[in-house]
């Protein structure tokens, strides 16, 4: 295992202004990969672990916002970002919950809280549950069970993780230039963030992770599974905070977190979409701040 630091590798290798992504640029190698990650502040620890097709830059805001209070650490998962996966990766979401989790011990990462959406959730969930160095979890819009019988995911899973996912990707990388946008509610996402999403796959050959996650929405069923078995015993200090204009992931998954994890508190974001750090990062992160001190 080794860390070092490139303070400018984002910027440098992306093309963004130091305004865009005012952070350093850190790396650790661990089980063959080079994770990139963001180290930012002080105090309580703060992980934050972004889905598909993110990396670190989803959480600029809530960075920026928390750190004077928190130290946010944000790992981009291998394929994502700036992280290089080792040779022969699947990108399936057991190998990225198996990576995060030796990332959190090389850090020796203590008491942390997860804060995470989409396939961040059951990836962070699994590497919490791992290590043992995550103790409470303040979620966004995600899920953590098998959805088989569930038409709403089964059509996406077998749409984009299938051979018309497979072909969308590689040519156009749909789910960058398509997907992530449409799932805004605010406003289509300004040129320059535009591009720091799609820089990372930029080139055809890195694209295989756009569709493996979709994919695994329905092959990863018995690690879901598992995943589930073992949450339901976790009890955990526990918070939500869910944008109510998502199409992937509705009140129906918000009231199933909500029997699993009673006690959890519940915020929700009015007129906000998927990517609710980007879609309405203002009122996310004062959901998420509020969180924070109520757990």
């Amino acid at each position: 295992m080794s860390m070092q630091s490139e303070p400018d590798a984002s910027r440098r290798k992306f093309g963004l202004a130091h305004d865009d992504f005012p952070f350093d640029s850190r790396f650790v190698e661990v089980a063959g990969a080079s994770l990139h990650y963001i180290d930012e502040g002080s105090g309580p620890v703060l992980l934050m672990q972004h889905g598909n097709p993110a990396w670190s830059f989803l959480f600029r805001h809530v960075i920026s916002a928390l750190k004077g209070q928190y130290r946010c650490i944000a790992i981009d998962l291998p394929g994502f970002g700036l992280s290089d996966p080792p040779p022969g990766y699947g990108y399936t979401p057991a190998e990225h919950a198996r990576i995060l989790a030796a990332a959190l011990d090389a850090l020796d990462l203590r008491h942390a809280c997860l804060v995470a959406h989409d396939w961040g959730g059951p990836i962070g969930l699994r590497a919490m549950l791992d290590t043992g160095r995550i103790d409470r979890v303040v979620l966004g819009n995600t899920w953590a069970w098998p959805v088989n019988g569930d038409w709403h995911f089964e059509w996406f899973s077998r749409l984009m993780g299938g051979a018309a996912g497979r072909w969308s990707a590689r040519r156009f990388a749909f789910f960058v230039n398509v997907v992530l946008p449409a799932s805004m509610k605010r406003g289509w996402p300004m040129p320059v963030v535009m591009a720091a999403y799609r820089a990372p796959f930029a080139a055809p050959r890195d694209r295989a992770p756009l569709y493996v996650l979709p994919q695994h929405i329905l092959a990863s069923r018995d690690w879901l599974a598992r995943l589930e078995a073992d949450l339901i015993r976790w009890r955990g200090p526990a918070a939500f905070v869910w944008p109510e204009n998502d199409i992937a992931f509705r009140r129906k998954e918000l009231d199933r977190w909500r029997r699993m994890w009673p006690e959890a508190r519940v915020t929700t974001i009015a007129r906000c979409g998927h990517f609710l750090w980007e879609d309405a990062p203002e009122e996310s992160t004062a959901a998420l701040w509020q969180s924070l001190n109520d757990l």
